[in-house]
């Protein structure tokens, strides 16, 4: 934590100046970051088969994932999912380390490719920022400080408005936007504590997300070893260090380093990757483009600063697959088989039917012998569905006590039934009953029960 603190005895914050080196990785991530915004504010407009792209509506219990919906009844789905994420970021781990973090976290992309550029625009570069900051308060320092921070507001305001999005649906956040305050209190309340997380994140707590808050670092740390890809330093090529002599001296030779201080002065988090691999460190590789920026200007080869694991540095072997990662590998793969099957057989509309509990046969008096049946159908559709019971035997019959009513999408309705059988058809004291759900003319489902009845001669 050095890189953050002005020292160990005041523990004051010290704030960091990164500066700004556009290279081959800093292009890269500038494209990447451009199609994550153009995607993150699109997607709650998105639609597969007329559901929304992604939701996340925790308030009435329904998700889309996908295009998939899921309603409290796919909770293990839901779960087996989250199990499946996990165990992919412990794989992606192991072999690449914290690159998420730097490429593609939603904190570093806002963080370095919106409000970082926003504040460049406005205030300068790096040593310009730290002058004005230190300077007292002028006409220029209001100015510039204000407009910086109406802007952080204004984007904040956009970020809190699409997250919110996700959370409710597109349709709701307009019907928020467009209709009176005091019809979405709740909603703006909402928009407005978004906003003011998402100001603060940016304005004020910056890396301190990446560096103290967010538990990923520490996770890093645990399951990175020898075979790890990360950004790191080659030690073996670069020390010593030290300033590059004008006249080669034998007798003192050092290191491709020249220990010009630019890979500190661009870290974003204010750590020297010379020191080794940090949990602080994000892998955002803008101290490559740096590195390799002087190496081009003193003549030597680049990558001194690079993707390495520490067999690639210490031991010169190559980047390789190793065991531990086929296992991780081999449990996603099946994990998501697993996942797969159980998300494609699912059935949109879903029956549960149970005998009334404690009761035995009724004689009707045209011939039949009837049981009575409790039903609940479950609507994991986006609209309203009107379905029907049936029974495959058409010598069945279904008389209503409680008729299936029309049911609301994610919710469920109950029909309770007589199924009523001729009395000569009747074998056994147990007889199975097949009986559909079915959508018009479709049939959505078959479900067995049993029937209890007497004995035909």
């Amino acid at each position: 934590m050095s890189g953050l603190l002005a020292g160990s005895g005041s523990g004051e914050r010290k704030w960091q100046y990164p500066l700004i080196r556009k290279g081959v990785y800093y292009k890269w991530r500038n494209w990447l970051s451009y199609a994550y915004l153009i995607f993150f504010f699109a997607g709650p407009f998105l639609r597969i088969g007329g559901q929304p792209f992604l939701l996340l509506d925790f308030v009435n219990k329904h998700f889309v994932i996908l295009g998939q919906a899921f309603w409290p009844q796919d909770i293990f789905l839901f779960m087996l999912a989250s199990l499946v994420f996990i165990v992919c970021v412990v794989l992606f781990t192991i072999a690449f380390g914290r690159m998420f973090c730097g490429w593609i976290c939603p904190q570093t992309i806002f963080m370095e490719m919106v409000f970082r550029k926003i504040e460049i625009w406005i205030e300068g570069d790096a040593n310009k920022r730290k002058k004005l900051d230190a300077g007292p308060l002028t006409n220029e320092k209001l100015f510039k400080k204000t407009a910086k921070h109406v802007l952080f507001f204004l984007v904040s305001f956009l970020i809190a408005n699409t997250f919110l999005a996700y959370l409710t649906g597109s349709e709701n956040l307009i019907k928020i936007i467009a209709e009176p305050v005091n019809k979405h209190w709740v909603g703006f309340a909402s928009i407005f504590v978004f906003t003011t997380i998402f100001y603060l994140i940016y304005s004020r707590v910056r890396e301190l997300v990446c560096t103290v808050i967010c538990p990923y670092g520490r996770l890093q740390s645990v399951l990175i070893d020898k075979d790890t890809l990360v950004v790191a330093y080659n030690d073996v090529r670069g020390e010593p260090r030290g300033k590059l002599m004008r006249v080669l001296d034998p007798l003192n030779q050092k290191g491709d380093c020249v220990d010009c201080g630019l890979c500190v002065g661009v870290c974003p988090t204010g750590i020297d990757i010379r020191n080794g691999t940090q949990i602080e460190c994000i892998n955002c590789t803008i101290c490559i483009d740096a590195c390799d920026h002087v190496m081009d200007k003193i003549s030597k080869p680049r990558n001194l600063i690079g993707y390495f694991s520490e067999n690639m540095i210490h031991a010169q072997k190559k980047a390789t697959f190793t065991n531990r990662m086929k296992g991780y590998a081999a449990v996603i793969v099946l994990l998501i088989g697993v996942l797969c099957y159980f998300i494609f057989s699912r059935k949109d509309l879903d029956m549960t039917v149970m005998r009334g509990a404690g009761m035995l046969y009724q004689q009707q008096q045209d011939g039949y012998i009837s049981n009575i049946y409790n039903a609940e159908i479950i609507n994991k559709t986006n609209g309203l569905q009107q379905i029907t019971l049936k029974a495959e035997d058409p010598a069945i019959k279904i008389k209503y006590i409680q008729a299936p009513a029309i049911i609301k999408k994610g919710e469920e309705t109950k029909a309770v039934f007589f199924v009523m059988i001729p009395a000569k058809n009747i074998r056994s004291p147990k007889t199975e009953v097949r009986l559909q759900l079915l959508l018009g003319n479709k049939i959505i489902q078959t479900v067995t029960t049993s029937f209890v009845g007497p004995i035909s001669d």
